[in-house]
């Protein structure tokens, strides 16, 4: 028997209202202010829902203000809180009659709910509703029109099926509730779009027009033009504008530069389903399995797909190759800069990007020079002349007037005639003037991340290059207000491909024929030249080799010794004939997967290395790891010949250490659990790990891995607080017992200890952690569960207060006796995975955890009875339940009926 009862998903589609909030409360002050709305406004907020409270303390007879209306009108959603005395109210009913009309006008979704009071009371004006209008009827007997209007409004308003009734019981977890249901109507959030989206209406109705040319087939559309002219900005604009009348939607950004990736396209693919079907989507194997996924899975869906950036036909065979491979009223919108390539692949409708025309270059170049819409007094002459630089691109006129912004007169006089000395004023060169007005520090760091740290995160390439350059920070800053940068809302460094383009040029120049004697090599082949001939020079300060096919490199070993400033060297899909013979010590980054030997050059002291990444290399370990004052990241993962980590007592910064996958490690050394500064520590997959520091002291950590690690059979004693720790991951492990000194992790979140068959001792001050919320304990033994019951019976009286969301324990090996105990201990659970035990039945108070929406029942074959289930059950799953009476059965498909009933109400 398989039983699921999930929440259904739901949101309005957009209309023109310019909305400021996603939530307005109504309410009666004297009756909720402080008992309940209040409560409710603060939960609303904590999920990052935009709510509208009015605070202020009316006066009798005061007229609802015009701002307040029109906060109704700004907002998605009005939570109306019926109370016993609201219609008393006259500013409540006004504000009520406003929520109507923007119901009725606006398609403004409308939750009431009734705070210990009957809907029907409500609807029928009865109880202390009769007499409130009863009263208000008196008042305004020269305006009666008005009450019956009140009257409606309140009949309306109490008979929609998007209510919600409280009469007693969980006030928080009725609250939550509310939260989520809220949540669930407002649409997923839209990208990110420029601050000043000039000329783009006109555009994005154009595109419109062509779409809805085709209302029941598939649309394939392609916006074609010329670098920095925005196609992207439209097509994010657009994107935002239409995405919520999908059944799905994915935009996929910089699929050319995505897809010379090692296994690009396939990355592409993952990425498309799971975010149009909004789940974690299963990784394929290749290109060809991910086109069947595709085509199996969303034809019969209607969905909105956006690739960005294209620039080659097999781009789109492989991510939209047909348009049988979508459901009817798809969208599918292609951004290039190769309108030929649209015409081969059959796309019927096409839109070419203008320039801006003059009068759209000059506000949207002055609002990037002067923060208006307009020039300053004063600058009106000069800034026609710089707009002509641009050539109507947007990308040149945010550059050039974020260059110019906060200069005299005179210092735009004489950038303007570096301006005037370009012979033929190509993009490139145009946006070289703003890198030429850098200073030292920031033109070398802009270089940098042209070339070897686009997508990395900030804080990455921070740390590295403030070694180099310091005060990394500062110009990264410099550069964003410049606009050459961006940082992305995953804090990874972005800068548009042809400032990329702009700033690798710079280097090429350097060199034209010679990349031995450039500052910075990128280019794979030009990479694989130099190494090869042994023709590098002092010149290069960093090397970045990226093959979008393996490559295999012949070479002699010495090629660095010539390259005494190399400063970042990142090897990947590589493989070298030999190790090298030396490194030059200036190095802060060295990132070289499938590193080719078993040791460092003899030489190699980098005192001012920062990162040093050699996974699933052959190298090993031997030897205590040198004073390096100034590395934060280490990573061996996958090296298969080390066996031992060495004393790292001379790594005082190291921030992360990771060794994923050695399954020939053996040993750590204790020096590992002092390392102060530590805040990541994995060891994940080490199948031979027996030696693990038997202490560790560690006040930054944050996260420690121990997974798979199946010959480990302790965990290390916790000296001290350690307060930034939030997860441990110990599955799969031999761990017999885990310390009584656990309790002094007190910042601790997730704890996992799924297969950990060996596990015969659980500390009573795990239910200490007043942070605790995930505790996983599949597949663990029956005496570990012995241990798990004296442990909830030491420590009752905490447990009844704790924090912990989320308790697996499947195959756990519980019976009745248990289970009660554990649901009287964890009233607070949200999700419960009892899956595969002994249970005969379900305890009677499993009906009070008034949180609980997931239960799961799965393989419990011995599973009698089933009593009444809690309120808010959303997600039932009782699979193989082959004991299940007919009673129960009965009961149980009444939950389910009682549960879709519930979820249809709250829509």
């Amino acid at each position: 028997m398989a039983i699921r009862v999930e929440a259904p998903s739901s949101f309005s589609s957009p209309t023109k209202t310019k909305y400021e909030y996603d939530v307005f409360l109504s309410f009666r002050g004297v009756d909720t202010r402080h008992t309940f709305t209040g409560l409710l406004y603060d939960a609303l907020r904590r999920k990052g829902i935009n709510a509208f409270i009015d605070d202020r303390k009316l006066g009798k007879g005061e007229e609802i203000s015009p701002a307040l209306l029109e906060a109704i009108e700004r907002s998605r959603i009005s939570i109306v809180v019926f109370s016993r005395n609201y219609a008393t109210s006259k500013w409540c009913l006004d504000e009520l009659d406003h929520i109507i009309w923007c119901k009725k006008e606006k398609k403004q979704v409308v939750m009431p709910v009734f705070y210990k009071v009957d809907p029907l009371d409500v609807q029928y004006q009865r109880n202390s509703f009769e007499k409130a209008m009863a009263a208000l009827q008196d008042r305004f007997k020269d305006d009666l029109d008005k009450v019956r209007r009140w009257r409606s409004d309140l009949c309306e308003a109490a008979s929609l099926s998007s209510a919600w009734l409280f009469d007693d019981g969980c006030k928080l977890g009725f609250i939550e509730r509310i939260v989520e249901d809220a949540r669930a109507m407002l649409p997923p959030n839209p990208l990110h779009s420029v601050d000043h989206p000039v000329g783009l209406k006109s555009r994005i109705e154009e595109v419109k027009s062509l779409l809805d040319q085709s209302h029941d087939g598939v649309c394939m559309l392609g916006i074609h033009g010329t670098g920095g002219i925005g196609k992207t900005t439209l097509a994010k604009a657009l994107y935002n504008s239409i995405f919520c009348q999908f059944e799905g939607a994915s935009f996929l950004f910089d699929v050319r530069e995505a897809s010379n990736e090692y296994r690009g396209i396939v990355r592409l693919q993952q990425l498309l389903l799971s975010e149009i079907l909004e789940e974690k989507s299963k990784k394929f194997g290749s290109v060809d399995e991910g086109i069947t996924k595709i085509k199996h899975r969303l034809s019969h869906k209607r969905v909105l797909l956006v690739l960005d950036d294209v620039d080659a036909l097999e781009q789109l065979e492989q991510l939209a190759g047909g348009c049988n491979w979508f459901g009817s009223g798809s969208k599918i919108i292609i951004t290039t800069r190769d309108k030929q390539l649209l015409s081969v692949h059959g796309v019927q409708e096409t839109y070419e990007m203008k320039e801006l025309n003059e009068h759209e270059s000059l506000e949207l170049f002055s609002w990037h020079a002067f923060h208006s819409s307009h020039p300053s007094k004063g600058f009106e002459d000069i800034s026609a002349r710089v707009i002509s630089y641009a050539q109507g691109l947007p990308l040149a006129l945010r550059v050039i007037g974020s260059n110019l912004t906060h200069k005299s007169l005179e210092e735009w006089r004489s950038i303007l005639e570096q301006y005037d000395r370009i012979p033929d004023k190509t993009i490139h060169e145009v946006l070289k003037i703003s890198y030429d007005c850098l200073q030292d520090n920031a033109k070398s760091i802009f270089l940098d991340v042209a070339c070897f740290f686009k997508k990395w995160r900030s804080v990455y390439a921070n740390e590295v290059l403030h070694t180099c350059h310091g005060g990394a920070r500062f110009y990264f800053e410099v550069l964003i207000d410049k606009s050459l940068l961006s940082v992305d809302k995953y804090d990874c460094l972005w800068m548009h491909d042809l400032i990329q383009e702009m700033g690798r040029e710079i280097v090429r120049r350097e060199a034209p024929l010679n990349p031995g004697e450039r500052s910075r090599l990128w280019h794979h082949e030009d990479v694989v030249r130099v190494l090869r001939e042994n023709s590098g020079s002092s010149k290069i300060e960093g090397i970045m080799l990226k093959s979008p096919q393996q490559e295999k490199v012949a070479w002699s070993g010495f090629a660095f010794e010539k390259m005494s400033n190399l400063r970042i060297l990142i090897v990947r899909n590589a493989l070298f004939s030999t190790g090298p013979k030396h490194f030059p010590n200036n190095l802060r980054l060295l990132d070289w997967e499938r590193y080719p030997s078993m040791t460092l050059p003899e030489d190699f002291y980098p005192e001012n290395i920062v990162v040093l990444r050699l996974c699933r290399s052959y190298v090993r370990l031997v030897e205590p790891i040198k004073r390096l004052e100034y590395v934060t990241s280490m990573d061996f993962s996958y090296c298969e010949f080390i066996t031992e980590v060495p004393i790292m007592s001379q790594v005082p910064n190291l921030k992360e250490l990771i060794f994923v996958g050695c399954c020939n490690l053996i040993k750590v050394h204790d020096s590992v659990g002092y390392l102060s500064k530590l805040a990541v520590l994995t060891v994940n997959g080490c199948s031979k790990l027996k030696s693990f520091p038997r202490e560790i002291k560690l006040a930054s950590l944050e996260h420690l891995d121990l997974a798979f690690c199946e010959s480990l059979d302790y965990f290390p004693n916790i000296v001290g607080k350690m307060d930034a720790l939030n997860t441990i991951l110990a599955d799969n492990t031999a761990i017999e017992e885990l310390p009584h000194s656990i309790g002094n992790l007190s910042g601790l979140q997730i704890l996992s200890l799924n297969s950990c068959e060996g596990l015969r001792e659980i500390p009573d001050t795990i239910f200490t952690l007043e942070n605790l919320v995930w505790l996983l304990l599949e597949n663990s033994r029956p005496h570990s569960r012995k241990s798990l019951k004296k442990s909830m019976q030491d420590s009752y009286p905490i447990i009844r207060s704790t924090n912990l969301k989320i308790l697996n324990l499947e195959n756990c090996g519980l019976l009745d006796e248990d289970l009660h105990l554990t649901v009287n201990c964890f009233r607070n659970l949200q999700e419960l995975n009892l899956s595969g035990n002994d249970i005969l039945s379900l305890p009677d108070c499993i009906k009070e955890c008034a949180y609980l929406e997931k239960l799961n029942l799965d393989n419990c074959k011995r599973l009698r009875d089933i009593p009444e289930l809690p309120p808010n059950l959303a997600d039932i799953q009782a699979d193989n339940c082959i004991s299940l009476t007919r009673k129960s059965l009965s009961h149980l498909w009444s939950q389910v009926i009682h549960s879709l009933s519930h979820l249809a109400l709250s829509f």
